[in-house]
């Protein structure tokens, strides 16, 4: 029981002296609650959860763009906008139907969803679509 004594009031002198340094006491990453999906009927969810499962598993890795891209291509009806299936995906990844990965070149980082059966095969990050610069 002392040293449990002891060892508190180290950590208290050691956090009086961190910020009496000018160091900010250093805080955790917030919770997040989970993901509620009220905005469509559980068919409807189905559905959208179904055909966006097939979409990254037919053609994934793919970014956001990329999935809102063969999203209109199939015409998916009850979906509303890209912040509705952005709202979608972070719900899919929290229930492990999709994982995200990085793609890490050089200074790019590119963020892809995929399932969790696909194998590695990551193409190399795009430059950006900035202006070129030539020699």
């Amino acid at each position: 029981m002392v040293f449990a004594t002891a060892a508190r009031m180290m950590s208290a002198a050691a956090k009086k002296a961190t910020v009496a340094a000018g160091m900010p006491e250093k805080k955790g990453k917030p919770k997040m609650k989970p993901i509620e999906l009220h905005t469509t009927t559980p068919e409807q969810t189905q559905t959208i959860t179904r055909t966006l499962f097939d979409i990254v598993k037919e053609h994934g890795p793919l970014s956001i763009a990329d999935v809102w891209q063969r999203v209109q291509e199939v015409g998916l009806r009850g979906l509303s906008n890209k912040r509705h299936m952005k709202l979608i995906l972070r719900w899919m990844r929290e229930k492990q139907k999709l994982r995200l990965i990085c793609n890490h070149v050089g200074p790019h980082k590119q963020f892809l969803y995929t399932t969790w059966f696909t194998k590695g095969n990551i193409n190399p990050a795009k430059p950006g679509k900035g202006p070129s610069k030539s020699p």
